[in-house]
């Protein structure tokens, strides 16, 4: 985000006396900029221009020779025992200043950029107090060899100034936050502007053309737009402004001041050429490229890229250009346009780059088309400043001024002369024009403004209100750095923000009758409290994951949640697709917090899946225009389905141990309690089969969870131990993941009727029943309950719960015991004794007849008894 700061602000704007970076934040939010940062000045403390009064070289053993300096720094010098003030001691290593030189001196007590505190300290046999600086040290450049001597900088100070307003090392600067639709604030002359709409103070517009700027323009180094395919219809470039300049040391620093701003603004100072360039563009906004042009040839042709085309930008990286990147090229002996100079508005190549050899510039400023950028920067991964300010739209008026500014700078600091001709191929559109009812900001926003204040608002900002007197709808011709106004509606907005968002009345509109939550998002919003309720802690996590988090789930190579939407633009290329299951980022959330510490886990997530039904791919939408209703319809067609479903993890211990008890540790129960939880949340009745085949989880101790039509509801239970070991879980920990939309369509439609409460007594009965080891003790539960609720004495079933599950040698091998505690109670009637043992008799007999059950105690005889 730009870099605000203060002293540069104000050769735009009028800054009262005083002013601080916290008080222009509040001024600025007013107009929807908001503060990210204040940055502190980048030295505190005394740091006083001194003067070398006393230099003595004293060689060292170790072959370095120092010089012990007496320095005057006035008001700041050492007070003798007499009362007079005495030059100050200080050892120094730098040997490009001599006596009578005016240096920078850090005084004990400052803090140097780094940080780096200054103290008196004892060096060399000498007691230092204080330090003589470098344009390194103070940040002010990567000159490191030798101190800064003032006259050399053209400056003047005497001894004992404060030598931070000297160099503006005194300044606040203020980062701030830019929508993307206010690109022209990513400069000194757009923030100025906001401020002086604020605040009213005056601001001087820097930006706009001269006479000189605005005459034809004439010879130059010749340029060619052939843009033969543009993106939606929109050129990639309709201006470029271009000129020579000769005779310039572009390879020398830029001044102190310029390289101080620059520092400010966040960017590192390289040579005149680029800092001057760089400079403009933040100063006004309008992005340049310097070119030796000993390594140009006419003409420079702007194109699209061919198959063909490579380029090695100037960060070094040698890139294989896309047919949609706009290209700077220019005419070698190879043929015309065929040697890619840069990528337009984005990055230049390293071929042409300035050096320390260049004397010969030629100066470009163009003006790129917005979405072309910004599809080559996201393209190639090149988010530079130039890219940042083109893709939010930059004022076409803008090149001419900008190139003159450039060229002044480098006559100024490099020498030199400017070519007299200059290129300006023009070809931008006129600025449009849009009829506003100047009612409509009032109904619109509700606040009664007048046509006077709509009127007054759109021209403060830069607009052409052209009417005939009295009338109600204006054609308004908005201002050429302002390419976001393009509708009524956006100039309504203006007229918000100008006027005040305070002055909008805050009003709860009233909601109708029969709004409120669907029952689907009063369904999950009722799961995940239930969770909650149980212990679990929901977590979110990002969709996107990768083939390496498939392979550590253990999925099979043929498993469909392999199948994933590939996303073209990824934010991270490890990890390219949607996820197709939530365990697959829920257990990735599980691993990070067990890494950290949190061994004892109850994590659970709601959240979408996608599910690939094709080979889908999103068309690719115009840019710069609205999309058409057809559009839309392909984009609408392309999206895949994506249902929500909810997951949960549970390791470590499930409950602690205490003084209680020794706790007990997480299982496979614990995922498939929680899974029938949900289902009954959700008032769906489900049923649990065993599943021996469902990676990651244990081929034994796994549920399958479905509706009673055997619709597929979800998994749950134990992990596989080399799913654990990948991920590094605690042991035997477990899992469970269901499909919400599927329990949602299965919810009844009727509401629940309430049961009133049984006011008599109720009856406990527990059996204990013998099965085979291998029949599931979901399916021995079913049982039980299908037999006692069609017992002869009615449906009294009001609780049933396994409490024991038993195995010994007196059960017999391959046996297990399975013990139920049945309360039964009746709304109408106490039980009798008859009627509970009929009840007992009744479940014992249908759990033998559906899985061979016996009652415990009568297998020898085979005979269920009570």
């Amino acid at each position: 985000m730009p870099r605000i700061p203060l002293s540069w602000l104000a050769e735009h704007v009028e800054l009262p006396a005083g002013t601080t970076a916290a008080q222009l934040a509040a001024d600025l939010v007013r107009v929807g900029l908001e503060e990210e940062a204040v940055h502190p000045a980048a030295v505190s403390g005394p740091l006083v221009v001194g003067q070398v009064v006393e230099l003595t070289p004293e060689p060292q053993k170790n072959g370095k020779t120092i010089n012990w300096c007496r320095v005057d720094v006035g008001a700041h010098n050492e007070q003798a025992d007499d009362g007079t003030l005495t030059p100050r001691g200080i050892v120094c290593g730098a040997h490009n200043f001599g006596v009578g030189d005016r240096v920078v001196v850090a005084l004990p007590g400052a803090v140097l950029p780094g940080p780096f505190p200054i103290a008196s300290r004892k060096t060399y046999g000498h007691v230092s107090d204080g330090m003589i600086c470098s344009a390194r040290e103070l940040g002010l450049g990567d000159d490191h060899d030798g101190i800064i001597v003032i006259s050399r900088l053209g400056l003047d100070a005497e001894p004992g100034a404060d030598a931070r307003e000297l160099l503006g090392l005194g300044d606040e600067v203020l980062e701030i936050n830019v929508t993307p639709d206010r690109g022209y604030c990513f400069a000194m002359r757009g923030v100025a502007r906001e401020y002086g709409h604020a605040t009213g103070a005056a601001f001087a517009d820097h930006g706009v053309a001269t006479p000189a700027d605005t005459a034809p323009a004439t010879g130059g180094f010749r340029v060619e737009i052939a843009d033969d395919a543009p993106i939606s219809g929109r050129a990639g470039c309709d201006r470029f402004v271009a000129q020579v300049v000769r005779g310039v040391d572009a390879s020398r620093p830029s001044p102190t001041w310029m390289q101080t701003r620059l520092t400010q603004a966040g960017m590192r100072p390289i040579s005149l050429a680029v800092d001057v360039t760089n400079y403009v563009m933040l100063d006004l906004g309008q992005p340049l490229h310097a070119y030796d042009l000993a390594g140009v040839s006419e003409p420079i042709v702007v194109r699209r890229a061919v198959p063909a085309d490579r380029l090695t930008t100037l960060d070094g990286v040698d890139r294989a250009l896309h047919p949609e990147d706009l290209l700077i090229t220019d005419s070698p002996a190879a043929g015309h346009g065929t040697r890619v100079l840069g990528l337009a508005g984005v990055m230049g190549g390293a071929d042409s780059e300035v050096g320390s050899g260049t004397s010969d510039l030629l100066v470009e400023a163009a003006h790129f088309d917005p979405v072309s950028v910004a599809r080559t920067a996201r393209r190639h991964k090149l988010p530079s400043e130039a890219a940042k300010r083109f893709e939010r739209g930059v004022d076409p008026a803008l090149p001419r001024v900008a190139v003159r500014r450039v060229v002044e700078l480098l006559l100024e600091h490099g020498g030199g002369t400017a070519d007299p001709s200059l290129t300006d191929v023009d070809r931008t559109e006129p600025v449009p024009v849009v009829r506003l009812s100047l009612d409509l900001p009032a109904r619109l926003v509700g606040v009664p403004y007048t046509h006077d204040e709509v009127r007054a608002t759109l021209e403060e900002i830069g607009c052409t209100v052209a009417s005939d007197s009295g009338a109600d709808v204006v054609e308004v011709t908005v201002p050429t750095w302002r390419p976001d106004l393009r509708v009524d509606v956006d100039l309504v907005e203006e007229v918000a923000r100008l006027r005040g968002y305070d002055a909008i009345p805050s009003v709860v509109p009233s909601a109708p009758a029969g709004r409120g939550l669907t029952v689907a998002q009063r369904g999950r919003r009722a799961v995940a409290r239930a969770l909650a309720d149980d212990g679990f802690v929901e977590t979110l996590s990002y969709p996107f994951v990768g083939t390496h988090q498939h392979d550590e789930l253990a999925l099979p190579a043929d498993d469909e949640r392999r199948r994933a939407v590939v996303l073209l633009n990824p934010i991270s290329d490890e990890q390219p697709e949607m996820r197709t299951h939530l365990l697959v980022t829920l257990l990735d959330t599980a691993r990070r917090n067990v890494a950290r510490g949190a061994t004892d886990l109850a994590l659970f997530e709601v959240g979408a899946v996608t599910l690939p039904t094709g080979p889908l791919v999103a068309p690719m939408l115009p840019g710069a225009r609205r999309p058409s209703d057809e559009d839309l319809a392909r984009l609408e067609a392309a999206v895949p389905p994506q249902p929500r479903r909810v997951a949960g993890v549970v390791a470590g211990m499930r409950e602690r141990a205490g003084w209680w008890g020794p706790g007990r540790r997480a299982d496979h129960t614990d995922a498939v309690g929680a899974a029938l939880r949900v289902a009954s949340v959700l008032g769906v009745e489900v049923r649990v089969v065993a599943d021996r085949d469902r990676a990651p989880w244990h081929p034994g101790r796994t549920a399958r969870i479905e509706l009673a039509d055997g619709t597929l509801v979800g998994h749950a239970g134990e992990l596989h131990p080399k799913v654990v070991s990948a991920l590094r879980l605690p042991a035997r920990a477990a899992a469970f993941e269901v499909d919400l939309d599927v329990l949602l369509g299965a919810h009844p439609d009727a509401p629940v009727q309430a049961v009133p409460v049984s006011a008599f007594p109720v009856a406990k009965e527990d059996l204990a029943l013998v099965v085979a080891r291998t029949v599931p003790a979901a399916e021995v539960f079913e049982a039980v309950r299908v037999g006692a609720s069609s017992s002869p004495a009615g449906d009294v079933l009001e609780e049933l719960r396994l409490f024991d599950d038993y195995t010994s040698e007196e059960l017999g091998s391959g046996q297990r015991s399975l013990a139920f505690s049945l309360r039964l109670r009746a709304a109408d009637r106490t039980l009798t004794a008859q009627e509970t043992a009929a009840v007992r008799e009744s479940a014992v007999a249908e759990a033998g007849r559906r899985v061979g059950a016996v009652l415990r105690g009568s297998q020898d005889s085979g005979l269920p008894t009570a």
